[in-house]
């Protein structure tokens, strides 16, 4: 497995994958899938996407295959510029808990210190163990709980929120 920063080129292969995460693990992003294929010219609003200056996505490839993804989101405003958040990550079922989404965020820690970012943060639903533990051997700490965070049609979820000082 490798990584790497996307760009234009991957925009397919980036929203192909965004569409699998929304299906397969809906509960973890605020946008459904619904509203991403209903987007028009979502491969080049993607690609766009790619390129912004405050945005870098990583990827995980599994030989020529994505299989991976997380965004780091810098903030604009000059006296949060030392902030990021880190926001839709995924990784295939098929290569879960193969070291995969650590490779991943230790490539996006790397950038994020690369260009002076101080303190990374991130949200993630209280149910989802996994992700929970693998923030957690990566130095983040949970500096609060969000109760019904997230409306559901069958309910709420509640996210923890997190952070990392560099």
């Amino acid at each position: 497995m490798e990584t790497r920063e996307l760009n234009r080129s991957d925009a397919e292969a980036y929203f192909e994958l965004r569409l699998e995460a929304l299906l397969t693990n809906p509960d973890a992003f605020i946008t459904t899938y619904e509203q991403e294929k209903q987007k028009p010219n979502p491969i080049e609003t993607t690609a766009e996407r790619l390129e912004s200056k405050d945005t870098r996505t990583f990827g995980l490839f599994s030989g020529e295959k994505l299989t991976g993804v997380v965004t780091l989101v810098r903030e604009t405003h000059p006296k949060f510029r030392h902030k990021a958040s880190i926001v839709a990550m995924y990784i295939t079922p098929e290569v879960r808990r193969t070291g995969g989404a650590m490779l991943l965020l230790e490539e996006l820690i790397q950038h994020a210190r690369a260009v002076e970012v101080e303190v990374l943060h991130l949200s993630v639903v209280t149910e989802n163990t996994p992700a929970r533990e693998l923030y957690r051997k990566l130095g983040f700490q949970c500096w609060g709980v969000e109760k019904q965070a997230i409306k559901l049609p069958t309910g709420y979820l509640d996210e923890e929120h997190y952070e990392l000082f560099l």
